[in-house]
Formats: structure tokens, sequence, C-alpha cells
């Protein structure tokens, strides 16, 4: 544990150094932010962040050095001549695994979503260019199912200003088509909750006859707000776990064709802390044995074998996003794949 607390202290000012290399020109264009701000509002999310998403690689790199140590030393020498198995030997490090995926997991679930949003925010506010902004800014051509029965269509939206025009909401008895409601403008009024439809034509269609309606102005409410209109897969990391649970059952229903990048952030933030254990089965079992070259090849292996499974975990999330395709099966994939790769080092160790 120890080592693994080493590492990743090693690991983290080499991640904000260069975060901070990248970025201080963006920082001294705002005569207004401070020292304090710019450590409190960004950096510190910014090391929770990458904590997180270093632990891993952490871990891995720990039980190789420690492993290789012991094995440098003679100790595993000593243990295997004590008739102790390789699975008993392997008992401490699961202990450590462990305590390290259940803080991985409280940390993915619950605090690191809580700490992006601020961190996100900032980033809006002071880093990110305007055509990043942008892409929040505006939402056009888009479609919502509200109900079993209610869907509404919006030309272009801004959710800055909280406007927009070209706005259509339809009910539907079945498949009959019941009430049609056609505005040129829509605004959403965050103080009551309520929508103010410009210009707007209402259609109620009957068995033998057709009502139209018009007018100028006029407030209704729709079971939607703003912020439900933002499909960004950036978003899904500033929810907590049961939140992006909730959204995404309720844009299930809402008839949102493709989720599959929320489902990847959900399904992500479990299946990389359950790697912890495959990871430390094959750290140990290519340290295990006393090498030429000492301690330099294992982390050497190590860390390439490392870089594979980064590597084939975003290719993961990249095709996990994909629209129908089963995002759970894609997220696990590398997991599956190093998993099958420990269970091999793991029975021919025990030889």
């Amino acid at each position: 544990m120890v080592t693994f607390f080493f590492t990743l202290l090693i690991l983290i000012p080499i991640a904000v150094a260069i975060d901070i290399s990248e970025k201080i020109d963006n920082f001294l264009e705002h005569a207004d932010l401070g020292f304090y701000q710019i450590v409190d509002e960004y950096y510190k999310n910014f090391i929770i962040y990458y904590a997180n998403t270093f632990m891993p690689l952490a871990l891995f790199i720990a039980v190789i050095l420690f492993t290789s140590k012991l094995s440098n030393n003679t100790e595993i020498i000593a243990i295997n001549n004590a008739k102790v198995s390789f699975t008993r030997f392997l008992y401490p490090y699961f202990i450590g695994a462990t305590l390290i995926t259940i803080l991985s997991l409280v940390m993915n679930h619950f605090v690191v979503p809580k700490s992006s949003t601020t961190r996100k925010k900032f980033e809006k506010e002071y880093i990110n260019n305007r055509r990043q902004q942008q892409e929040f800014k505006f939402v056009s051509d888009f479609s919502l199912q509200l109900t079993d029965s209610t869907y509404i269509f919006i030309k272009n939206f801004n959710t800055e200003s909280n406007a927009g025009y070209d706005f259509t909401s339809e009910l539907y008895d079945g498949l009959e088509l019941k009430t049609k409601l056609v505005a040129d403008n829509i605004r959403y009024n965050k103080k009551d909750s309520t929508f103010t439809v410009q210009n707007w034509r209402l259609r109620k269609i009957y068995k033998d006859r057709d009502s139209i309606f018009s007018g100028n102005k006029i407030d209704t409410v729709f079971n939607f707000t703003p912020k439900d209109l933002i499909y960004k897969s950036a978003l899904s990391q500033e929810m907590t776990s049961d939140e992006l649970y909730k959204f995404i059952e309720v844009s299930k229903k809402r008839g949102v064709k493709n989720l599959n990048a929320y489902l990847v952030e959900f399904h992500k933030r479990t299946s990389l802390p359950i790697a912890s254990y495959i990871l430390t089965i094959i750290a140990v079992a290519l340290a295990f044995r006393k090498r030429r070259g000492g301690t330099g090849v294992n982390l050497a292996i190590g860390i390439g074998l490392m870089f594979v499974y980064v590597f084939l975990m975003k290719i993961s999330e990249v095709l996990g996003a994909v629209a129908g395709v089963n995002s759970l099966l894609y997220v696990w994939m590398p997991n599956i794949f190093f998993g099958c790769v420990a269970i091999y080092l793991y029975y021919n160790a025990r030889k």
C-alpha cells in the first residue's frame, strides 16, 4: 500500500506539471483569476480526477516493484521452500487490491462526478475556446418523447438564452394524432418553470372535424427543461451514478436514439476498478520469478502491458459509443481479454 501511494504521488505531479504548461496562457488571459481560485476550483478537482484515473496503473506498477524486490532478496524462494502455495501467496495482494477497488468504486460513482462539475464549470469559463462552448450552447433539429403519447420537435434552441424557434408539440392517442401545437418561437421561464410560445397555432383533431386556434402569445407547461435537450457525452462525467442511471432510463422512455456514450460512462465506472484484481494477478505472476536484469525488466514488461490495456480500453470506449452495439460487452472487453491472460499466467505461476 505504501508503494502504491508513493507511485500515485509520483504520477500526479507529472500530470499537473504537463497541464500547467498547456494552460498557463489561458490563466494569464484573465486578470481577475487568482492563484487560490485556480487551485481550489480547478487543480483540486483535477488531482481527484487523475488520481482516480491513475489508480489501476499505480497499483500495477506498485505490485511489480514490491514483488520484484521480494524476488531479488530471494524471499520468494524461502516462501516456496516453506510449501506456501501461489494461491496463498496472493492473499495479501488481493486484500490490498480489494481496498483499492472499494476506494476506486466510491471515487468513480460519487466523488469524481461531483468534483468534475466544478472542474468543467471552470474550464467552460476560463479555458475552453468559443467553438467548444458553442457545442453546448445550441441544439438543432431535436426531437423528444415526453410521455407515451406526447412528442416535441425543435428546429433550433439556445440553452444559454433559453429561447428557440420552430417548435412543434404533438399529442397522440395510440397511432392517431389528436392535438398539434406549432409555434414560431419558444422561451423557457426559469422563474416559474413555464414556456412562452409566440405566434402559435393549435389544431385539435376530432372524428368528423378539426378545430384550429391561433394567437400571438401564450404561457404553457411542458414536461421538460432546456437541460433535457443537451445530449453530450461529456455531461455524463458530471452526474453521479444514480443520477446517470435515472437520466438514461428517462431518456429511453423519451425515445432518445443513441445513449451508448452515457452507457459506456456508466459501465466504465465499475469495470475499471474491478480491473485491479486482474492487473494484480498479472503483475505478481510477472515479478514472481527472479529474472536476469532485475526489476527493470519486470517494470518494462509491465508498463508495456499497461499501455496495451489502456489502448484496448480507449478503443472499446469509442466502439461502445456507436449506436446499435452492446456497450456493456465493449466496455468489459479489455477486462475479459486481460482476465484470460491473468488466468493463464496464474496457472503457469502455480507450477
